[in-house]
């Protein structure tokens, strides 16, 4: 499949789907935050892995501005994504595997290894995405630029399936047997090492999609400073980041 083909699946720019505010949104307390951080982590970079493909098939191949902000966008999602596998990997699946009752150990202890063994090629494909986007910087040419789309887009695909599976079999787990107390800790340890102003992006992207009780959560999980952060400059900066990569507003 060339870029090409994905070219002609829509008349216009993609833009993401419609904001889950249309749905009813749950009690804040029927979700416990560690279900609520990983469902907009998942949503955010299905969202943008998937848009950046779609994006980059619109994009001159030898236009070296648009092939920054394209590629610099990726990097973005795939630190993100690299830095969510790592939390999971160190910490909150080890976390929930002590909670468990000794009946469910087992059966969950083998799920966490099929997941580690496929997070690892997620992280490779990953990478790949990296090596795609700085041969196009280099090359200028249609077959570079289809090749990073392509390299984003079948990423997307296994993050798509990836996280789906997740969400089915990771996050009831979670939910019913993660303590608020392991999570906080969880959450204290996990230190981003993103520049502020990447940072209050990606917190807008994850708002940008999110249902209301999900962004009435990650906000009130921030820190004083960075509620202030975002409302001072944070929300602005990001719309307009947003306007630049995509030609027009965010979805909210």
């Amino acid at each position: 499949m060339t870029a090409a083909a994905v070219r002609n699946t829509s008349a216009r720019i993609p833009t993401p789907r419609a904001a889950g505010d249309d749905r009813p949104a749950p009690r804040a307390a029927s979700i416990p935050p560690a279900v609520a951080y990983q469902r907009v982590l998942h949503q955010l970079v299905r969202r943008e892995l998937r848009l950046v493909a779609d994006l980059a098939t619109w994009a001159p191949a030898d236009d070296a501005e648009r092939i920054a902000a394209l590629t610099a966008h990726s990097g973005l999602i795939t630190h993100v994504l690299l830095h969510h596998h790592a939390t999971e990997r160190e910490a909150i699946w080890p976390a929930l595997l002590r909670s468990l009752p000794p009946d469910r150990q087992a059966e969950a202890r083998a799920a966490v290894d099929a997941w580690t063994a496929g997070c690892a090629r997620t992280d490779h494909m990953l990478r790949d995405v990296s090596t795609a986007a700085r041969q196009w910087a280099v090359a200028l040419t249609p077959s570079a630029r289809d090749a990073f789309a392509m390299a984003c887009l079948d990423v997307a695909d296994v993050v798509d399936a990836r996280t789906a599976d997740e969400e089915r079999s990771f996050l009831p787990l979670l939910g019913a047997h993660l303590g608020a107390d392991d999570w906080a800790a969880i959450a204290r340890s996990s230190r981003c090492t993103l520049p502020a102003r990447d940072q209050l992006l990606v917190l807008g992207l994850a708002l940008e999609d999110a249902c209301a009780g999900d962004r009435a959560r990650v906000l009130e999980g921030l820190p004083r400073s960075a509620r202030w952060a975002w409302r001072f400059g944070g929300e602005r900066h990001y719309r307009a980041t947003v306007v630049r990569l995509r030609g027009e507003p965010p979805a909210r």
